[in-house]
């Protein structure tokens, strides 16, 4: 039995003990379940703390018949003793934003959602809260395809700042608001998601949103969605000439959004925001939200940059299905959420972590996969977005020319901590990482390995194509690592298992070397090592001392076929190599006096931990004459 196999049976042991009265289906079968929410807030600016009516119209598109259903509530987790709370104190490498802070906050300094009446189709249901999750005992199970509404009615207490959510964060922002409400777990094709929060990642169901928040009329609010009526609050979102008739009562300001087809909500509000708006050349709208008086040239300058960023990304990864973004500043430092992101708005520079957190909208707002349980294809395919989309603007970009200089810098990332003995596989949990410090590197750093390395395997004109098809085929649909790496078989025609088998479900490292380089007469014999675990394909550059240089090309076996030729150089494709002989020769059909190098991946796309051994220099021969 494959690794992967082995590995997603344990997954599926666990998940089918939580699931309910599963129903016999084909395994290649997607659903998703559908969520729509309406929402009234009433937020109180001098106690912090807000009401609210939640109405859900939730539809079982499962094959299964669900008994339970569960919310997250993640407020909860800024309370002391709190499994965030005890996390954070108990690693030994805990995020400076939180560290002990929760153990230590008052009563009106903590966080909480708390549910006062749950009914299921206008009757009470039984319920009980476990920490961050909300555990409901259902009246009637929910059959498949079936519709049913949850009434609730709860209240919040804003948590002083600190991770991500929350009020008063450093710079002076009232209200970040994220994970701010009741949200319902998502049911997959593995059960229920029903994560503790102890401040990693998210997952939710896909659904329509509507949200009406009465807050003091000082205020000005963005976030997810489509404001529904400018003309009653003004702040900017009205277009010019056209005349605002602000609807106060008591003091207060009701702002109507809707968001279609997301999977979360969030919003920030504070009295000194200053709201510019870019509509760009395809209509679609920019906003921009940011304290006034605070790093003002660079909010700026941001916003022209940003839609070259859109525009790039539009082009390169996938049509952005909405018609909004908003870039606000608050939270701890960048965070994404579905049609917005919330980022720390006094730097130097605010492109690089605008672009980061607007490229999540593809991976986590868009193809929104299972975060929590597989974070490297949110944070690493982004973090591989966001280094293209840099330097595109920046001038650097060659990826449409050359496979020359495209190393990413998340190479040095990974590297460091492949070698750091603390690393962990792709496939752990992103709550259950031992060290945040080999979580951080494993999601961003080798998730983007992943991406970029890909182009080494199949190609950069096939990688280019698989991660347009990638979005278009599995857009709203969750994905898991083996829908993405089928895309890239799909385009490359050729088979990819074992590149998961190693890279995301082991720890085995990439390391080749050119081991020897024999004359024999008019001609030179090569013997390349495979030394690391994990084998590769092989591009390996000659060149020689006129100048020209050729490329020798050596498919694994279990790859069933070759990429095609990158560069313009000629090029000799040679017998597969099977990955259990750990050496491999091949004849050069020149004396090796000819001979300047033999480098094996000149381009830098591959991982490995060691190019030390990756050259062989005739000059280096030469001086030992």
């Amino acid at each position: 039995m494959k690794l992967k196999a082995i590995i997603l049976l344990c997954g599926l042991s666990v998940s089918v003990a939580f699931a309910q009265k599963k129903a016999d289906r084909k395994d290649h079968e997607r659903w998703q379940q559908y969520a729509k929410y309406y929402m009234e807030i009433d937020m109180d600016v001098n106690t912090n703390r807000f009401t609210g009516v939640q109405k859900l119209e939730y539809t079982n598109n499962s094959p299964d018949e669900l008994d339970k259903v569960f919310y997250h509530l993640y407020f909860n987790a800024f309370q002391p003793g709190s499994m965030m709370d005890v996390r954070s104190r108990t690693i030994d490498d805990p995020d400076r934003r939180v560290g002990d802070r929760i153990s230590k906050l008052s009563d009106d300094e903590i966080g909480y959602q708390k549910i006062l009446s749950l009914k299921q189709n206008g009757k009470d249901v039984t319920y009980k809260v476990e920490g961050t999750v909300l555990e409901v005992s259902l009246n009637e199970p929910i059959k498949p395809g079936q519709k049913v509404t949850f009434d609730m009615n709860f209240e919040g207490q804003v948590p002083v700042q600190i991770r991500r959510t929350g009020r008063d964060n450093a710079e002076g922002v009232r209200y970040t608001m994220t994970q701010w409400f009741p949200k319902l777990a998502e049911y997959d094709y593995q059960g229920w998601h029903a994560d503790e929060y102890i401040g990693r990642e998210f997952y939710g169901v896909w659904g329509d949103f509507e949200v009406k928040i009465s807050i003091d009329k000082d205020y000005v609010v963005g976030g997810t969605g489509y404001l529904q009526n400018p003309l009653e609050i003004g702040h900017g979102y009205e277009d010019k000439g056209q005349t605002v008739k602000q609807k106060v009562k008591n003091g207060k300001l009701t702002w109507h959004f809707v968001a279609p087809n997301v999977h979360d909500f969030a919003w920030a509000a504070d009295p000194d925001y200053i709201h510019d708006k870019l509509t760009m050349k395809n209509g679609m709208e920019l906003h921009f939200f940011h304290q006034k008086g605070q790093n003002e040239e660079n909010w700026e300058k941001l916003m022209p940059l940003a839609e070259k960023a859109f525009e790039y990304a539009n082009k390169h990864f996938g049509q952005y299905p909405y018609k909004q973004f908003s870039v606000i500043q608050g939270g701890d430092g960048g965070m994404e959420y579905p049609m917005s992101t919330m980022i720390t708005g006094m730097r130097g520079s605010l492109l690089g972590v605008t672009v980061h957190e607007a490229m999540h909208d593809w991976y986590h707002g868009v193809l929104g996969n299972n975060e929590a349980l597989h974070p490297w294809m949110d944070e690493g395919f982004t973090s591989y977005a966001t280094s293209r989309i840099i330097s595109h603007i920046a001038g650097r970009d060659t990826a449409e020319e050359t496979i020359e200089n495209l190393g990413m810098p998340a190479n040095g990332g990974y590297l460091r901590l492949a070698t750091s003995g603390v690393e962990e596989p792709l496939s752990t949990h992103s709550d259950h990482y031992h060290l945040n410090g080999a979580y951080g590197a494993a999601a961003y750093s080798k998730g983007s390995v992943w991406m970029s390395q890909m182009g080494y395997v199949i190609g950069e004109k096939a990688l280019n194509k698989g991660l347009l098809e990638y979005f278009e085929t599995w857009k709203f649909k969750h994905p898991n690592p083996n829908d993405v790496l089928r895309v890239f078989e799909r385009v490359s025609g050729l088979e990819l298992d074992w590149y998961n088998e190693y890279f995301v479900y082991t720890t085995k490292t990439i390391d080749y070397g050119v081991k020897q380089v024999v004359g024999e007469n008019n001609r030179t014999k090569v013997t390349l090592e495979r030394v690391g675990l994990m084998p590769m394909p092989m591009d390996v550059v000659v060149t020689y001392k006129d100048g020209t240089k050729e490329v020798h090309y050596m498919a694994l076996r279990m790859m069933r076929g070759e990429k095609p030729a990158e560069t313009n150089d000629p090029r000799v494709v040679h017998p597969d190599w099977p990955w259990t002989h750990p050496t491999y020769e091949f004849t050069i059909n020149r004396p090796a006096s000819e001979i300047a190098s033999v480098e094996i991946d000149p381009s830098g796309r591959m991982a490995d931990v060691n190019r030390e051994n990756n050259v062989w220099k005739a000059e280096a021969i030469d001086s030992k004459k």
